[in-house]
């Protein structure tokens, strides 16, 4: 079980607004990066976020393009894991690949309010938020290994550096 401080926010959140498009050709470093995480919907975010935070939220998280600065801008602040009523499809699959958990559940966001703190036990599938319990489906042993290693490309390096390639 672990604990978490959460940051809620609502439905239909697009990629532009957790990382603006503007910076997409011109920001390079994690550092970079993470100082202009959600900055366009909570200019407070990224300076006040830290290691551990979670982002809870609504429908439709992370509509939009497929930039995956969507997915590191959170990463680089710390962010291990988003849950949310539902992703865009590309979303849910970027937060795969580097390595940040995508958990569905929609019933959480109504109960909690940014700077509350939740426990998330991965084992169980289990959330305990606003004195309630709620359950969350699993990922695939496959996707679950991704999230594991860190990402995609650190579960294949991992993988040919085994196999001395």
């Amino acid at each position: 079980m672990s604990q978490h401080r959460v940051w809620v926010y609502g439905d239909n959140v697009n990629t532009d607004v957790i990382f603006p498009g503007k910076y997409t050709y011109t920001l390079k470093t994690p550092e970079e990066i993470a100082a202009h995480a959600l900055e366009d919907l909570d200019p407070g975010f990224a300076g006040q976020a830290r290691p551990g935070d979670v982002i809870v939220a609504g429908k439709n998280w992370g509509m939009g393009s497929s930039r995956e600065q969507g997915v590191t801008a959170l990463k680089y602040c710390g962010v291990p894991m988003v849950i949310a009523a539902s992703f865009s499809g590309l979303y849910f699959r970027n937060c795969i690949n580097q390595g940040v958990l995508p958990i569905v559940c929609p019933e959480v966001r109504a109960h909690v309010q940014t700077g509350d703190i939740i426990e998330i036990d991965l084992a169980e599938a289990v959330i305990r938020a606003g004195g309630q319990t709620f359950t969350f489906p699993r990922l695939s042993p496959s996707v679950q290994a991704i999230i594991d290693a860190g990402g995609l490309l650190p579960m294949l390096q991992a993988r040919f550096r085994a196999v001395g390639t």
